[in-house]
């Protein structure tokens, strides 16, 4: 199974200036979790309307399996940013909406939307009111929906954006669940969302990429360039102001800093091995 994106291309006009907000992006994509990660404003969102057919493209091809973009749509499944439902829906029969609009049926559709909800743990509250659900419990919901019919192809558009650290995990979990058979594309500027479910991780800046690959494969590019350091508390906005730090961690008395930077920054750092939290420091500054 293959999803190939060849030579897209997206510009807009903003004041009397032409601005790509896509360039040339080029991937191939099997089975597994892709992470798209960058700042705002990278081209991740860009990126993913194009390919769910939401905007068009000014060039470029999209083929899935060799059978071009027409028939790769059928094999969606979609979970927009910020997603709205209908508030007086229970869950059960939002699915049902969702399964008629798909045109996806089955010998007893209440019990297969009674299973999808108990794919993403929602079964106890299937007859409750999307209105009374938590932002945890909507994202989840989000989840399902995208899965209805169950599509060869998902893809999640900041899903986890103000989600608890308990949601977020419960949500990588369920992307994990999903993954074996399926390509999921993840885009996200949370690096956390990324760093433990992506097999391939694709960093994206000004509608390019400008790297791409496995964790240990991006993180070993930046090797050599990760230092640790003891300063004082009265010098750590000093270096934050002049330096790349990516973390900041208080003994009592010092200050450990992790920066990022191509030569020792202080004679007393000491070299570490880089997380992909370092390497998004090193390519985007402070996402």
């Amino acid at each position: 199974m293959e999803l190939k994106l060849n030579g897209i291309t997206k510009s807009y006009t903003k004041g009397k200036k032409r601005k790509n907000a896509l360039e040339d992006f080029s991937l191939t994509m099997t089975e597994g979790v892709y992470g798209l990660l960058g700042p705002n404003g990278a081209g991740k969102s860009t990126l993913i309307n194009i390919i769910t057919g939401i905007i068009g493209r000014d060039n470029g091809s999209i083929a899935f399996d060799d059978n071009g973009n027409s028939d790769f749509v059928s094999h969606l499944g979609f979970m927009p940013q910020g997603m709205d439902f209908y508030r007086n829906f229970t869950a059960k029969d939002y699915i049902k909406y969702i399964m008629a609009l798909k045109k996806f049926s089955t010998e007893n559709d209440n019990e297969y939307a009674l299973d999808i909800l108990t794919r993403v743990n929602l079964r106890n509250d299937a007859d409750k009111k999307i209105g009374a659900f938590s932002g945890g419990m909507k994202q989840r919901l989000g989840i399902a929906q995208a899965i209805v019919g169950n599509p060869k192809i998902l893809i999640f558009d900041e899903p986890t954006a103000g989600l608890d650290a308990k949601e977020r995990i419960r949500f990588r979990n369920v992307i994990s669940s999903l993954a074996a058979d399926k390509i999921v594309i993840l885009a996200t500027h949370i690096v956390t969302d990324i760093a433990y479910v992506a097999k391939t991780v694709v960093l994206m800046d000004n509608g390019k990429i400008i790297g791409t690959g496995t964790q240990d494969e991006l993180c070993s590019a930046v090797k050599g360039k990760v230092w640790e350091c003891k300063v004082k508390p009265d010098e750590v906005m000093d270096y934050m102001s002049k330096m790349r730090v990516s973390n900041a961690v208080s003994d009592g008395e010092y200050y450990t800093l992790r920066i990022i930077s191509e030569d020792c920054p202080v004679k007393s750092a000491e070299q570490v091995q880089p997380t992909l939290e370092d390497v998004c420091i090193y390519h985007f500054g402070d996402m």
